[in-house]
């Protein structure tokens, strides 16, 4: 896709967050005609202290410019970002002053389960979420509707080849956990301080054998009920979370 092609970013949180980090990168807003509530309010208001341009229309049009009925009333157009690659990941790494904590997701081809996953990865301070170019979601707008606006302030890595992203991770002493129901160490016994990578697989199928190879560890999250594993953006705010607890207690016992 080239830099300046146009795509709709929908939804209240999604698009307030767009206009708080990027305003330059919307063209137009386009909202629904007749509503009126605080939320849109203030969206509104940002955008014109932007001088960007406000559009009114019906239902049904606002439903066809978003491809979604789930807009909530208001649709951004905007440019997209420059993807980023391999030499993004290694710049991000190169200006990181703390250790490293990364979300490597492999395989994943739900865009809902992407945005919930980049949701969860901003709550929880990732520095970037790594994802290979092929058989794997991109930043489509169902998925940043579902990110409420964390796809505009988490990386998304976007890799050629993730064997040989993990090899480079490796190289700068970076950990790799990977998840695997079958896995003899559970969640909370694993060390998860430090630089770090977490690295979930795909829905329904789990980690592939070469990333499982390239993994410092293995972990398994306690299941006691029936269910056997997890929706993947459920397990990776279960793993972020304790490593955050983990990261956030070491670091209170240094100081």
């Amino acid at each position: 896709m080239s830099k300046d092609s146009n795509i709709s970013i929908y939804g209240i949180h999604a698009v307030s967050r767009l206009l708080h980090i990027s305003p330059d990168r919307v063209t137009r807003l386009t909202v629904m005609g007749g509503r009126s509530d605080d939320r849109l309010s203030g969206i509104l208001d940002t955008a014109k202290s932007a001088g960007i341009g406000i559009a009114k229309c019906s239902r049904r049009e606002l439903d066809a410019i978003a491809g979604s009925r789930k807009h909530q009333g208001v649709v951004a157009t905007t440019r997209e970002a420059q993807p980023l690659g391999e030499q993004s990941l290694e710049d991000i790494l190169d200006r990181l002053e703390a250790d490293p904590f990364l979300l490597i997701l492999d395989g994943v081809q739900d865009p809902h389960n992407l945005g919930a996953c980049l949701r969860s990865a901003d709550a929880a301070g990732v520095d970037a979420v790594v994802v290979p170019k092929d058989r794997a979601a991109g930043l489509t707008p169902v998925a940043r509707k579902v990110a409420c606006g964390a796809a505009e302030t988490v990386p998304l890595i976007r890799v050629t080849n993730l064997a040989r992203t993990l090899r480079g991770l490796k190289m700068r002493n970076i950990w790799l956990i990977g998840t695997d129901g079958d896995a003899d160490i559970g969640l909370y016994e694993q060390d998860l301080s430090g630089p770090l990578a977490l690295v979930l697989g795909a829905e329904g199928q789990g980690l592939r054998r070469l990333t499982k190879k390239y993994c410092d560890a293995l972990i398994a999250l306690p299941m006691l009920g029936m269910v056997e594993n997890l929706n993947v953006s459920v397990a990776a705010g279960i793993c972020l979370f304790e490593a955050l607890r983990q990261r956030n207690t070491c670091h209170k016992t240094r100081s």
